[in-house]
C-alpha cells in the first residue's frame, strides 16, 4: 500500500499542455506504519471531503494496489468476487495548480471537475471511446448530495486491473469540499447489476 502513498502524485499529467494539478498527501512513516498510516490517511481524506461511507454488507475492504492509471484510497470487493469498486478521494483544499499560461489566471479548483472528469476517463481507458452523461442537477443532489454528477463507462486498461475488463466511473463534485472518483470494475454487467445498485449508494457527501 505504501507504493501509491507518496508527499506528491498527479491524477493527470498535463491538460491542454497548460495545467498541472497536484494534490497534497503526506508520506508514510515506514513499512511497519503503512497500514496503520493509511487507515488515517483516509479518514482524514474523508473528514475533509465531507463524505461518509455506507457499506453493504456483501462488500469486503481489500488493499488498494498500486498503479500509473489513478492512485486511489480505499477499495471493496463484493463476496461474488464479480465486482470491484475503488474510491479516489481528492480534498479541494490539498489541491495545487500550477498554471503556464501568462496571460491569463489559473483556473478556481472549484471550476476544475469537468476537465478532470474527462481527463480521468481518457486515462482509465487509454483513451478509446467511452460513453458519458451527466446527471441532473436534482439527481446529483438525490443520490449523492453532490453539486454535479457524471458518469462514463469504458474498457479497463490492464494497467489499472489485470482483473476486470468492463468499468464504470463516477465522478462527483461538492462545492468548496472535493471531488471524488468512484470505479466499478467487472467483466458481465448482467450479473452484477444487482449488486452495482447497492454500491452506488455506499458513498454520499454528508452536508
Amino acid at each position: 500500500m505504501s507504493a501509491q502513498r507518496k508527499a506528491l502524485f498527479s491524477d493527470t499529467a498535463r491538460i491542454f499542455g497548460l495545467l498541472l494539478i497536484v494534490f497534497l498527501l503526506k508520506p508514510l512513516a515506514g513499512a511497519a506504519a503503512a497500514d496503520h498510516a493509511a487507515a488515517a490517511m483516509l479518514e482524514e481524506l474523508t473528514a475533509e471531503a465531507g463524505v461518509v461511507f455506507q457499506d453493504a454488507a456483501d462488500f469486503r475492504d481489500i488493499e488498494p494496489a498500486a498503479n500509473p492509471v489513478l492512485p486511489y484510497e480505499r477499495a471493496v470487493r463484493h463476496q461474488s468476487e464479480e465486482l470491484e469498486v475503488r474510491y479516489a478521494i481528492r480534498p479541494l483544499g490539498r489541491v495545487q495548480i500550477e498554471y503556464d499560461d501568462p496571460h491569463s489566471a489559473a483556473p478556481e479548483p472549484n471550476h476544475l471537475y469537468p476537465l478532470m472528469f474527462t481527463s480521468i476517463t481518457d486515462r482509465l481507458s487509454t483513451g478509446r471511446h467511452s460513453p458519458s452523461q451527466e446527471y441532473s442537477a436534482d439527481q446529483a443532489r438525490e443520490k449523492f448530495n453532490a453539486d454535479w454528477a457524471a458518469a462514463a463507462a469504458f474498457d479497463v486498461d490492464p494497467e489499472f486491473s489485470a482483473d476486470y475488463k468492463e468499468g464504470l466511473l463516477v465522478a462527483l463534485h461538492k462545492n468548496n469540499k472535493a471531488d471524488v472518483y468512484v470505479v466499478y470494475l467487472y467483466n458481465d454487467y448482467a450479473r452484477i447489476k444487482t449488486y452495482l445498485e447497492g454500491a452506488m449508494s455506499a458513498l454520499v457527501f454528508s452536508d
